[in-house]
């Protein structure tokens, strides 16, 4: 089955190793109301133009940094390639070590360049199933304590929360064991209520993509997860449907959940999904895919509202096709990306 798991487990370790860097960085990287400092070739990595693009930039994120590397060592083709990925707002995965000091840092530093942070969650226990990015909380006390922590970090600062990759989704499709599923969607419904009670935060929980199967099977599920209170729900995360298949699926089930708006990830669907060899590994590392449309809260339709970068472009699905481990940067995988878009 092709779906969303995969790259993510590492991600979110990464975002505490960037975080003090990005606290030191973002108060220079752009100044407030919603300018935008054209970036030089080969200068720093600066904010998007807010008024297209409100999301924020972590001027030390990964991508940033294997930039900042290219250039010192003057691999001006190199750099020009990654720099189409160190310019746009990325999803910042919360680690399960420090979730509330990450939530300030990101949330504070979006903030100090009057920005909204992108988050993602990704710790429900029993997590993708024991597959590549297996893991997540030890058990629904330990998560809630977590999504508390988070909470805690965010405050009143302005952010965008991508809720629990693939959770409902392995509820639906069999991933996730029966004697599971009445914890799982507890544990979801009081994280988005949790998150909710925040004063600036907005909560899509994730609903799939295009290609694993329709929108009957999944809309009941996220009623019970708590879609009714979240101000939406996110599709295609970590995966390669195109944004026009994206956006039918996310159209079809938002007619069935109350006209619910979305988010669509473009991270890397720029020429649409792989579609040779094993179907139960396309989603993995499939060559020859592309960065898609760039973050934007405009949008193709009223229902979306906004393309986001979910998946950070450039790491591994997992260790499939020659990739490094879930969520490592793959330095010839992202500049294939880059190379191969439009």
């Amino acid at each position: 089955m092709e779906d969303s798991r995969g790259a993510r487990a590492s991600a979110r370790a990464s975002a505490a190793l960037v975080l003090g860097a990005a606290l030191l960085l973002a108060g220079c990287s752009s100044g407030g109301g919603g300018g935008h400092d054209t970036p030089d070739p080969g200068g720093p990595v600066t904010q998007q133009p807010k008024a297209v693009d409100p999301f924020w930039v972590n001027p030390d994120g990964t991508a940033a940094r294997r930039l900042a590397a290219y250039e010192k060592a003057g691999k001006k083709t190199e750099a020009a390639q990654i720099r189409k990925i160190a310019e746009q707002p990325v999803g910042e995965w919360i680690g399960p070590e420090n979730p509330e000091q990450e939530a300030r840092g990101f949330t504070e530093a979006a903030e100090k360049s009057d920005r909204t942070a992108l988050l993602v969650l990704y710790d429900i226990p029993h997590r993708d199933c024991g597959q590549y990015s297996q893991g997540g909380a030890a058990d629904g006390n330990a998560y809630r304590a977590w999504i508390d922590a988070v909470a805690r970090g965010i405050e009143d600062r302005s952010a965008i929360v991508i809720l629990e990759p693939d959770a409902v989704l392995h509820l639906v499709d069999g991933c996730t064991s029966d004697r599971f599923h009445e914890e799982r969607y507890d544990l979801l419904r009081g994280a988005v209520s949790r998150l909710k009670s925040l004063r600036n935060t907005k909560v899509y929980l994730d609903a799939g993509n295009a290609g694993w199967g329709h929108p009957d099977q999944i809309f009941q599920p996220l009623k019970q997860a708590g879609i009714d209170q979240a101000d939406g729900f996110s599709v295609n995360v970590s995966n390669f449907y195109s944004t026009r298949d994206s956006l039918a699926y996310g159209k079809q089930l938002s007619a069935k959940v109350g006209g619910k708006h979305f988010v669509i990830d473009t991270s890397r669907n720029g020429n649409g999904p792989y579609t040779q060899g094993d179907p139960a590994q396309r989603w993995c590392n499939p060559p020859g895919r592309a960065l898609g449309e760039t973050p934007t809260t405009r949008t193709a339709d009223p229902l979306v509202d906004a393309y986001l970068w979910i998946k950070r472009p450039g790491e591994s699905d997992g260790t499939c096709k020659g990739g490094p481990k879930a969520g490592e940067w793959w330095a010839s995988y992202a500049l294939a990306l880059a190379e191969n878009s439009k």
